[in-house]
């Protein structure tokens, strides 16, 4: 299996194969509106407009699974993030990406994905804190809470996962090395 054999929803509930995204580095993402790395969505959205001409995408997945913190549905979310953040990259229906119901395509990332980076003394004592609190996080490849990134090359290989703590403009050296 590849990345490429998965498909998603769209937030108008249409089936979206991850394969029309081959030959780009992707950038996935699971979000929430109310959470306290919210306002990463700018940083986001600073890297799409920088790299997106250059084979950049970001698919944003909203996850109500960590602190109830995506609590709207499909619409509400988008229309928070366009008015709020101004975003402009892919933001699909509403996953979970933990347990019996999580996405498939989270199952196969989180999978390949190498261990998560954490830079940091207070951004691994943050993460310790959230382990504690996540009631989702069961297993050790388990996504611990919302902002967890995953970056993908262009042959469709996951090289990076980034902690919540990892801020977007900290992840723009290693989306140049793909470039």
């Amino acid at each position: 299996m590849s990345i490429y054999d998965y498909s998603v929803k769209n937030r108008n509930g249409e089936d979206v194969s991850i394969s029309q995204f081959k030959g780009k580095v992707l950038l996935i993402v699971n979000t929430a509106t109310g959470c306290g790395f919210t306002p990463q969505y700018e940083g986001l959205e600073n890297l799409y407009k920088k790299y997106h001409e250059q084979g950049l995408e970001i698919l944003d997945f909203p996850c109500n699974q960590f602190g109830n913190q995506a609590p709207g549905n499909d619409d509400e979310i988008h229309q928070f993030c366009t008015l709020k953040y101004n975003t402009s990259f892919d933001q699909f229906a509403k996953i979970d990406v933990n347990g019996e119901n999580e996405s498939p395509l989270f199952t196969f990332i989180k999978q390949e994905s190498p261990e998560e980076l954490i830079e940091g003394l207070k951004n691994k004592m943050t993460m310790k804190t959230i382990e504690k609190i996540s009631a989702t996080a069961k297993n050790e490849k388990d996504i611990k809470w919302n902002f967890t990134k995953f970056l993908v090359d262009r042959e469709g290989k996951v090289v990076y996962r980034f902690s919540p703590t990892f801020k977007p403009e900290d992840i723009e050296e290693k989306i140049k090395e793909l470039i």
